[in-house]
This record gives C-alpha cells, sequence and structure tokens, in this order.
C-alpha cells in the first residue's frame, strides 16, 4: 500500500466575482482522459467551479479526485477514456458533500501539472490534471492520501445507550455498495440501488415486527468495508446483516445464500466473491496503509471463537424463514468466506446474497416488489427464531 504522504494538493475556489451559489453541486458537462506527451492528460468541463483535489495511490496505481461536488449524470465512465494509460475510470457520490473520481492506471505515474479555470462570466469551470510517468519507487514515495482538517473532519456519531433486558434487538442492516462502487450491473439494474431499496422496505418490516433497525447508508453514497463495521459498534448493534445480489462471470448460479466468516473459503467462487468485495473498496480510492496490526488481529480472532457459533446459528435460521417464504435457495446456500465486512468481532454478522443479477430469473424476482416482500418476511421469520433460541442459550455463553 502506499505510504501516507500528499503527492499533490489542491483546494481552490471559484472567482468570487461569480454569481453563482457555489454552494450547490456543479454538473459534469464534459471531460475524458487521453495520451498527452510523456502521459496522460485528464480533462473536466462543469457547470461551476467547486473545491477540489487530487492525489496518487499505489498498489494498484490510481489518480483519485475529490471534490465538493458533481453531479455525474451523463458521465459515461468507459467512454471517456482514450489512452492506454489508462485501466478503469470511476466517478460517483463518495459520502455525504463529496464526490470523487478514481483513475485506475496501467503503469506508475505522478501528477505533473494541474489547475482549474473559472469562467467570469459563465461560472463553468475546465478542470485539467497532466499525468506523467514515473518509477515504481518514486510513485510510492510520493503518494498518499493527504490529511487535511478542511477535507477529513470525522463524522460525527452517536453513540447509542446500553439496550435494557426488555429493550428490541438492535439490528443493522447494511446495503452493499453505494456512491462510486455500484456494485454488480446486469440488464439495466444495479446492485446498489436495488439493495438500498431492499433494505428500506426491510427495516420498515422489521420494525413492524418490533426491532429497533438502522442502515448503514441510507442514500446513494459510498462507505468503505471498515465504516460499516464501525457504524455497527457505534450502533451497539445485536446484529449485523449484509445485503447483496452478486453477479457471476460463468455458468448460472440461482437464488439466495447466507455467508459467514471464515478466512477458509467454503469454494472457490466464495474466496473470489470475498475477494472482489474487498477489492472494490481499494478500487475506490482508499489508503489502506497501516491498516494490519497482527497482534490485535490475533485478539479479535480469539474473540471470534464465542460469537461464530451464534453467527452460524443466525445464518440457518435465516436460511430457513427465506426458505420457507420464497420456496427456495441456492443449492448451496450456507457458504463461509473472509468478507472484511462480516469481522466485527462482538456482534453475530452474516451476509446474504439475495440473488444474482446475471440470472435472468433472480434479476426479475430482485426487481418485484411482491417477491421481495416475501423475501423480507422471510428474514424477519428467521431472525425471530434466532432470537428466541439465542435468548434461551445466553446464560451459558462465557461472560
Amino acid at each position: 500500500m502506499s505510504r501516507i504522504l500528499a503527492g499533490f494538493f489542491g483546494l481552490f475556489l471559484a472567482h468570487a466575482a461569480v454569481a453563482q451559489d457555489l454552494g450547490g453541486r456543479a454538473m459534469f458537462v464534459a471531460g475524458g482522459i487521453a495520451d498527452a506527451r510523456n502521459g496522460a492528460e485528464l480533462t473536466l468541463d462543469l457547470s461551476q467551479g467547486v473545491p477540489w483535489r487530487a492525489f496518487t495511490l499505489t498498489d494498484p496505481p490510481r489518480l483519485v479526485l475529490d471534490f465538493r461536488e458533481v453531479d455525474w449524470t451523463g458521465a459515461d465512465s468507459k467512454a471517456m477514456v482514450h489512452s492506454d494509460a489508462v485501466k478503469t475510470l470511476r466517478m460517483g457520490p463518495f459520502s455525504a458533500g463529496w464526490s470523487r473520481l478514481v483513475a485506475v492506471l496501467n503503469a506508475p505515474m505522478l501528477i505533473d501539472r494541474a489547475g482549474m479555470r473559472v469562467d467570469d462570466a459563465s461560472g463553468r469551470a475546465a478542470l485539467a490534471i497532466t499525468l506523467r510517468g514515473a518509477t515504481v519507487e518514486d510513485m510510492r514515495a510520493s503518494s498518499g492520501a493527504p490529511r487535511d482538517p478542511r477535507w477529513d473532519l470525522p463524522q460525527v456519531t452517536l453513540k447509542a445507550p446500553s439496550r435494557g433486558a426488555d429493550a428490541p434487538l438492535r439490528i443493522v442492516l447494511d446495503p452493499g455498495h453505494g456512491g462510486i462502487d455500484p456494485g454488480a450491473e446486469r440488464g439495466g439494474v444495479q446492485e446498489a440501488e436495488l439493495m438500498l431499496t431492499f433494505a428500506r422496505e426491510l427495516r420498515d418490516v422489521l420494525r413492524r415486527a418490533g426491532f429497533a433497525v438502522m442502515l448503514t447508508r441510507d442514500d446513494d453514497v459510498f462507505i468503505s468495508l471498515e465504516g460499516r463495521v464501525a457504524a455497527a459498534h457505534d450502533a451497539r448493534a445485536d446484529l449485523f446483516v449484509s445485503l447483496h445480489a452478486d453477479a457471476i462471470e460463468e455458468g448460472i448460479a440461482h437464488g439466495a445464500s447466507v455467508y459467514m466468516l471464515d478466512e477458509n473459503a467454503s469454494d472457490a467462487a466464495s474466496a473470489a466473491l470475498a475477494e472482489r468485495h474487498d477489492r472494490d473498496d481499494i478500487l475506490a480510492g482508499l489508503d489502506l496503509s497501516g491498516s494490519d496490526d497482527r497482534i490485535a488481529d490475533v485478539l479479535l480472532d480469539i474473540a471470534r471463537l464465542d460469537n461464530s457459533p451464534r453467527s452460524l446459528s443466525l445464518a440457518r435460521h435465516l436460511l430457513g424463514g427465506i426458505e420457507n417464504a420464497v420456496g427456495e435457495v441456492h443449492k448451496r446456500p450456507l457458504r463461509r468466506a473472509g468478507f472484511s465486512v462480516l469481522k466485527a468481532a462482538d456482534i453475530p454478522s452474516v451476509l446474504i446474497e439475495l440473488g444474482f443479477l446475471s440470472t435472468a430469473r433472480d434479476r426479475t424476482n430482485l426487481q418485484d416488489p411482491y417477491w421481495r416482500a416475501g423475501m423480507a418476511a422471510g428474514i424477519r421469520d428467521g431472525i425471530a427464531a434466532w432470537a428466541i433460541e439465542d435468548a434461551a442459550l445466553a446464560r451459558l455463553r462465557r461472560q
């Protein structure tokens, strides 16, 4: 991973004479990335000037641009790439008030020049970033996510009070992906959008059953895997349920499956899926350097020994509830993989793959509100059955 060292940092406000509300979103007008002398150049035309910054990261090499804030409607990330230096381009909401663009590069590069010009008459802005080739060593030395209090103020979170004996079970639902990371996309259907819709519906069903329910995201924004687990801890959740609808490149897969955490994946497909989910976090422009604490990992693994049987029981009850409600599940419905989002040591956690967007039948079901209502009822019934069993076994657990 890249070291935490600012390679380039720009923070620019539009000219004071521009008679526009610069507090609103800038609209994407045009742009792309093309070959330039000794490298490549990214150009963006925006409806107005906004504060922005740019930096590079490594493993894989990538250019990251942050904005406050750009509406990317109309931007075609594939059509915008006209340079062999760029592997992929992705952009979208990153968090509340933020937008991000990430260009994954085919080779090490550094920012050579960068600037934004704002037209005094129209308020339109033109941003240009020139990249030049570099060695791996030079890019590592000059890359890293910059730290600046104007951009990186911590999110304010409210710690939930401790739950009393008669208080409702606290459940955190985690709609997968979001913002700059849309997840799987097939037939005009986007995983991030679909999972947010289902999470809102499931929240309502669970609340009517008497549970206290929160979402890790209630908008189309990116939240890191670490941030999703942190949200569950902040809420002092009793359960964490991550929601996904993946797609596979080869073969046909159908039906829901439930995953629990295990670094030794139950099969090659599960291992590949977990790796792809974690990889999406990195490709969204995160700098994960310094995040590996071996001693902490060992202690957390010990803590998970007590929690794993509860997660396994939850997974089994969920599968029973889902099968009763919708009539079927995946042919191998209970699976294990090293999903980072399931690594809360003290919260029973599962990941539900509701279906596969790559299979027309599942894709139709996932877009059907009546089918989703049945799925939500099945998940509710599974959680309710688990809660009864877990309460009965509570006195047998190590305190």
